[in-house]
């Protein structure tokens, strides 16, 4: 088992990349911490995890509720081994019709919320320690529409060379993943219609070399690569996982 009787947090991990991540996090021997907003979602978690898993409430919009899930983690298990700082959320809008509203929401989540996710769950972490954080294709290609989103992401892959540097000498790996574009509920969540989505799919699609989308389940173990003894050497790195997309 790759995280035997570790403690592994993974946020925005009750669907999608983060919930497979949790799952296969859990059967290579990990005591999982999952968090969430949804509350239909936090249950179903709950009841697949099972009674060793911790599932919590909190909008990491908020830094007291990421104190509050790192002291409740700190009381049940004394330590975080590996971070998966993996929740997102954007919104597709062009230039002329992006709004600060957006722009907050955004850089909120995706990268304050990252930030202070990494800063409170540092201090429970030792010589050992794995963060990875989930980046994007976004961040090397230009997307029409998706501006703040991808600026969000390359943010992130900024702060994990940053960190990767600060952490080192403590013996704690920060790396990214960044994966290409995935079957999961993140996409419906962009504001667009169900035939924009379609079409926006399928263009994408065709830039593809392996011509597919991405399964959840192979970012999770991409994510398990990075949080394992497998990556004691890798640290300040991005893992591109995107079936080619931006690399020819």
């Amino acid at each position: 088992m790759k995280l035997k009787n570790k403690v592994a947090l993974v946020t925005g991990g009750t669907s999608g990349i983060g919930f497979e991540a949790a799952r296969l996090f859990q059967a290579e021997g990990a005591h999982v911490v999952v968090t969430g907003t949804n509350p239909e979602r936090l249950g179903a978690t709950a009841r697949e995890l099972g009674d060793d898993a911790l599932v919590l409430a909190v909008d990491l919009r908020k830094v007291d509720e990421i104190e509050r899930a790192i002291e409740e983690i700190r009381a049940k298990f004394g330590r975080i081994d590996v971070v998966f700082a993996n929740a997102g959320a954007g919104s597709a809008a062009p230039l002329e019709e992006v709004t600060q509203e957006q722009i907050d929401a955004q850089f909120s989540l995706n990268f304050r919320g990252l930030f202070f996710t990494i800063q409170k769950a540092a201090p429970l972490m030792t010589k050992g320690g794995s963060i990875v954080a989930t980046t994007s294709f976004l961040n090397a290609v230009g997307t029409p529409g998706l501006s703040i989103l991808s600026a969000t992401k390359a943010a992130i892959r900024s702060l994990v060379r940053s960190l990767g540097a600060e952490l080192a000498p403590r013996g704690i790996r920060v790396n990214a993943i960044s994966p290409g574009p995935i079957a999961t509920p993140f996409h419906t969540k962009l504001g667009l219609s169900d035939a924009q989505l379609s079409e926006t799919a399928a263009a994408i699609q065709a830039k593809i070399p392996l011509q597919r989308f991405g399964e959840a389940s192979e970012i999770a173990k991409a994510a398990l690569y990075l949080a394992s003894d497998d990556a004691s050497f890798t640290t300040g790195t991005e893992l591109v996982v995107d079936g080619g997309l931006t690399q020819f």
